[in-house]
């Protein structure tokens, strides 16, 4: 068997999209996209992401899209150009669609004044039919957040709040430049239950500069203080040859691999100790979570967003850079606001790039997507589904040998399981069965 560190040096996608990003092209165009939303059945059910990419301050671990604005102007331009967006986008789509999830990202989406938000909230149910039950679900930085933006979140109608924690050791803080006294988080807790938000998840990571397993369990238990529904624990992505404010981290700071998967493992020790399940790779739930239920039913899903319990057939993305995900393919914005802001104006669909889905993309697609929710998949059921047999996995079933060989995989008959033990390695598992990978592995962060 090879070494923690040589196995999970490798470099490999978080598969919240197969193919992933990186094999997106020009080819798919707003012509196309249009095409593809007029195709969605009458009636189909949608889920809305919408992207907010504007911070006050730049956190250096950050791997997202999204701007340090020193002013609100950008935010308000920015918010006249996604109405447009969204008008633009109802405005291509048959009637009859219900919403039943809605997801506010960034960025810091909870930037936006109140009455922005309520505006946008006005603009987005005035074209869209919400379920009276759809989740809405904001991503929150406990930083500057007070008690107008929970009554303003309240306003809106959100459901569920994914707060910002990352590490509570002033020391990483430090490094990562997010000063983040745990007195602001738990205040925002407060808050937000104040006006009855009481569906939390809290966000943290781990492979930060200066970060311990002994640390990050201080972190966990902090996190713990405040009860929540849920925790996602995220490996840090360190990419700066993409993300060049992470070249602001040195690297002799950072942990190894095989510390990286000390910490993981200490995570998931904890937290299932605690009373969490374990939800794919790297989020834990309360037993009467949704997400829970969800993954013991087989019902769970995998987003851009992460793991799921949204099952619509089509997300639309809404802002700079955001990825709608529909049955013929996926679609990017422009990333950079000014292209973006350019394409409406000029009355287009803000698309940059894409890809059209093929039927062996969609069932390398769909295994790879049962393995990263429940550990396991049943081969030769998916391949059939999708008119194929085996055969057409030959050679990743080839490359998955050695993971077999040393029992970090099991196949019997045409069930394949990646044992609890070896959670950590289900990317390793699912690169093996991405025809795409090599060319885009540069883009990606180590497997751990």
């Amino acid at each position: 068997m090879p070494s923690i560190a040589a196995m999970f040096a490798a470099r490999v996608p978080r598969y919240t999209s197969y193919p992933t990003a990186p094999h997106f092209h020009d080819g798919i165009t707003a012509s196309t996209y249009r095409e593809w939303l007029a195709a969605l059945p009458y009636g189909a059910p949608l889920s809305l992401y919408l992207h907010v990419p504007f911070c006050d301050t730049l956190c250096w671990f950050c791997g997202c899209n999204t701007t340090v604005v020193n002013s609100y102007s950008p935010v308000a331009g920015y918010l006249e150009f996604m109405e447009r967006e969204i008008n633009a986008v109802a405005d291509a789509l048959k009637p009859g669609h219900i919403v039943t999830h809605i997801h506010f990202g960034g960025g810091s989406p909870t930037l936006l004044r109140r009455g922005d938000l309520r505006r946008l909230d006005h603009v987005l149910r005035g074209r869209f039919a919400v379920a009276d039950d759809a989740e809405i679900a904001i991503e929150i930085d406990p930083r500057g957040f007070g008690a107008d933006m929970a009554e303003a979140l309240r306003d809106i109608g959100v459901t569920r709040a994914s707060i910002g924690l990352q590490d509570s050791d002033p020391v990483v803080q430090r490094a990562i430049n997010r000063i983040q006294p745990d007195e602001v988080t738990a205040n925002t807790v407060h808050l937000l239950r104040g006006v009855g938000i009481s569906a939390l998840n809290i966000d943290l990571i781990y492979g930060l500069p200066h970060q311990t397993a002994a640390g990050l369990e201080k972190t966990i238990e902090t996190a713990l203080t405040l009860d929540p529904d849920r925790l996602a624990i995220f490996g840090y992505a360190h990419v700066p040859h993409f993300k060049k404010h992470q070249s602001l981290i040195p690297e002799a700071a950072l942990p190894g691999v095989e510390e990286r998967f000390v910490q993981a493992e200490a995570a998931q020790a904890l937290l299932a100790a605690r009373g969490y399940v374990p939800i794919g790779i790297d989020h834990f739930a309360k037993p009467g979570d949704a997400l829970a239920a969800a993954w013991a039913q087989g019902r769970l899903a995998r987003n851009f967003q992460g793991y799921t319990t949204d099952t619509a057939p089509a997300l639309i993305g809404l802002g700079a850079s955001a990825i709608g995900a529909l049955p013929d393919g996926y679609v990017q914005n422009f990333a950079d606001v000014p292209s973006w802001r350019a394409a409406l104006s000029r009355g287009e669909l803000p698309v940059a790039k894409g890809v059209a889905l093929g039927a062996e993309d969609r069932m390398r697609g769909a295994l790879i997507e049962r393995l990263m929710c429940d550990l396991e998949a049943d081969i030769d059921a998916i391949a059939e589904a999708f008119g194929f047999t085996r055969s057409a996995l030959a050679d990743s079933l080839t490359a998955l040998e050695p993971f077999l060989r040393d029992g970090i995989a099991t196949l019997d008959g045409g069930r394949l399981t990646i044992p609890h033990e070896w959670r950590a390695a289900t990317r390793l598992i699912c690169a093996a069965f991405d025809s795409y990978l090599e060319a885009g592995m540069r883009k990606h962060a180590v497997a751990v």
